[in-house]
C-alpha cells in the first residue's frame, strides 16, 4: 500500500475572520467574500451568524478604549448582523491577513487592489472584514466568537484530517 500524501506539508494554523455589517447587509458581498475564501484555500471549520450587543463589541474591542476611533467602531460592530468563522489553512493568519489588504481603504485601493477591503471597503471603520493579527490573538478571539469550539482539541483531532482533504468544514 502506498503512503498517503498531503495536500500541504505544513501544519495548518487556525484565524478568525469576520465580516462586518457593511459587508453583510448585502448578501451577495458576503456570498462573494465567502467564495473567496474558499479559492484561497481556507478551510471554513466554523461559521455562524451573530449580532452583537454593545456592550459584546465594548468588550472585544477593550484594548483600543480611548482611542478616537472606539466610539465609532463599538457603535458600528453592534450595527447589525455579522458572520464570523473559524478559518484553517497553511499560514491562515498571515494569508487572511494579506486576502483583507490594508486597514485604511483608501491605502488598500492603492496597494493590495485586489484585496478584499479594496474591493468592498466603505472607510476605515466599515473596511468588510476583521481578521486576527497574532496566533495569540486568533486564540483569544475565537474563544470570543465560538466559546463553544475547543481549538486546541481539533488540531489534535481533525488538522491532520483536513490537511489531507479529509475533512468536511462548515463550507455553508
Amino acid at each position: 500500500m502506498l503512503p498517503t500524501t498531503c495536500r500541504c506539508a505544513k501544519a495548518l494554523q487556525l484565524t478568525l475572520a469576520v465580516i462586518k455589517p457593511d459587508a453583510v447587509a448585502h448578501p451577495l458581498i458576503v456570498e462573494a467574500l465567502q467564495q473567496r475564501i474558499l479559492e484561497n484555500n481556507f478551510i471554513i471549520v466554523r461559521s455562524k451568524d451573530i449580532v452583537w450587543r454593545r456592550q459584546d463589541s465594548e468588550k472585544f474591542y477593550s484594548e483600543h478604549a480611548g482611542r478616537f476611533f472606539y466610539q465609532r467602531l463599538v457603535e458600528f460592530m453592534s450595527s447589525g448582523p455579522m458572520r464570523a468563522y473559524v478559518l484553517a489553512r497553511e499560514d491562515a493568519i498571515s494569508s487572511w491577513r494579506d486576502l483583507m489588504g490594508p486597514t485604511k481603504v483608501f491605502r488598500a485601493h492603492y496597494t493590495s487592489p485586489s484585496s478584499l477591503r479594496a474591493q468592498y471597503g466603505l472607510t476605515d471603520t466599515r473596511n468588510t472584514t476583521h481578521g486576527s493579527d497574532s496566533a495569540e490573538a486568533a486564540q483569544r478571539e475565537i474563544n470570543f466568537f465560538f466559546p463553544e469550539f475547543d481549538a486546541e482539541e481539533w488540531l489534535k483531532r481533525e488538522e491532520l484530517r483536513a490537511r489531507e482533504g479529509c475533512v468536511e468544514g462548515d463550507q455553508r
